[in-house]
């Protein structure tokens, strides 16, 4: 059983604020922060629910603490900022009623009396409703949430889990992070509700799957949450890739979707990906999610050296518009768009290579195509790929990705594509007049540029006058 001793560490301003509070009313740290810490995890994320004491009075203890803002007196929460863009929540228990269709069909009434149980009941999960005392330390566990921790089992709380159906997107995310299973009876009930998805708005979908791409442990598990509880089908481009068949001699661990699988779970575990920032991690999870969302339209039964063998000849190419289809689907942003669709379409580059090399020219053109995403980028997404086809070794694969990033590092591309040397300031220095004839000069000094022509503005210069007319 996941064990904390002692007291939760918090900043010292949260004790000062937690001391004042105390004064009228009876504090208990809940949710995530609690999880985490009795998983050993370290969190910043800091909520605070105070009984006994009325709205107002809860707002006078905190004022002497800085700026506040009022969520709302309905739902009882105040927002405390502090030092260093910190951040703290602080509410009165509540109780919720659902009154209408859809996350946000619920009356919230906030409830100072409530015992430590009973405000626990509104939680999602067991291991979510777990409370702790941040004077003692001492643990409230009404549901058995600290059972599940040790088991590592997604438990609803309470028959009125189905009211809120981003709760299912919320397992979803949860069992990616922690690498959680969900229990048999929660999956029942998540089944149920699958045709209230059509409720949600899609920028709570769109925030769950974000927790997904960035802070996923096992991102497999997740996969396994969604066809558990067939909220699958509400994203069609993931649900095409189960049962899609794949070459046994290439691909000996399963169909598509067990494949993306692992790639997932290979990606989350490589330095680049452990080291990268969240708008990096964003772009690698849904590449690697995507990269083969064109085989379930390319694949088929055909010859190949002298066999018949399942192919899917074309899939990188296919895989570009659906990739851009899934993300308008769950609400990415538009910036997703571009990197993602790249780093699918060209996640076969590896194989490009004249006898497992490339030219320079080459790689030139790959960090073009592939801009704004990079050849580091590829290079993860391509290793993911590789390690996600046990019990095949991934060696000689990741060596042909070891040349390719060692080119593009002597070409100093590997986190950025070329920019032209050539601009039109060049061409008004030689005396052209600015005009439509520009660009196809620009376009072919690019293009030599790319080729190896020169590879500096004086090179450039005498490539123009040589070319240009």
């Amino acid at each position: 059983m996941p064990a904390a001793d002692g007291v939760p560490p918090l900043p010292d301003e949260l004790r000062a604020m937690l001391a004042a509070v105390r004064t009228v009313g009876r504090p208990r740290l809940v949710g995530g922060g609690v999880r985490d810490w009795l998983l050993g995890l370290a969190s910043k994320d800091f909520d605070i629910e105070v009984a006994g004491v009325d709205f107002e009075g809860l707002r006078r203890a905190l004022a002497p603490f800085g700026p506040t803002d009022i969520v709302g007196r309905s739902f009882g929460v105040i927002k405390v900022r502090g030092a260093a863009g910190s951040e703290y929540d602080f509410s009165l228990p509540r109780r919720e009623s659902k009154t209408g269709a859809g996350h946000r069909g619920f009356a919230v009434l906030p409830d100072p009396s409530l015992g430590d149980a009973d405000a626990a009941a509104r939680r999602d999960f067991t291991v979510n409703a777990i409370s702790v005392d941040p004077f003692t330390g001492e643990v409230f566990d009404p549901f058995g949430g600290r059972r599940d921790l040790a088991e590592r089992i997604l438990r609803h709380t309470s028959p009125a889990f189905p009211e809120d159906p981003l709760r299912v997107l919320r397992a979803f995310q949860l069992a990616a992070r922690f690498d959680f299973t969900l229990a048999p009876e929660t999956a029942a009930l998540c089944r149920e509700i699958s045709p209230a998805f059509a409720e949600l708005p899609v920028e709570r979908v769109w925030g769950e799957w974000d927790k997904w791409a960035v802070k996923s442990v096992r991102p497999s598990r997740g996969l396994e949450v969604l066809e558990e509880t067939g909220w699958i089908r509400h994203f069609p481009e993931v649900a095409a890739l189960h049962g899609t068949p794949q070459e046994p001699e290439w691909h000996p661990e399963g169909d598509v979707l067990t494949h993306t699988g692992l790639c997932l779970d290979a990606l989350v575990s490589l330095e680049g990906w452990l080291s990268a920032p969240p708008a990096r991690r964003r772009i690698l999870s849904f590449a690697v999610l995507a990269h083969d969302f064109g085989k379930p339209s390319t694949t088929e039964r055909a010859e190949r050296r002298g066999a018949m063998r399942w192919l899917s000849p074309g899939h990188e190419a296919a895989g570009g518009p659906v990739s851009d289809a899934f993300l308008r689907r769950i609400g990415a942003p538009l910036g997703l768009d571009a990197p993602v669709r790249a780093l699918v379409v060209h996640h076969l580059a590896h194989h490009h290579g004249q006898d497992g090399d490339y030219s320079d020219s080459q790689v030139r053109r790959l960090a073009r195509k592939l801009s704004p995403a990079t050849i580091e980028d590829l290079a993860l997404v391509m290793s993911a790929d590789s390690m996600g086809r046990p019990p095949l070794p991934a060696e000689g694969i990741l060596e042909l990705v070891g040349r390719l990033r060692a080119r593009a590092q002597k070409l100093a591309l590997e986190e950025a594509a070329p920019r032209p040397i050539i601009q039109g300031r060049h061409l008004v220095a030689l005396g052209r007049r600015p005009g439509p004839s520009f660009k196809p000069i620009l376009d072919a000094a690019f293009e030599a540029q790319l080729d190896g022509a020169f590879s500096d503005e004086a090179g450039g210069l005498a490539w123009l006058r040589e070319h240009s007319g």
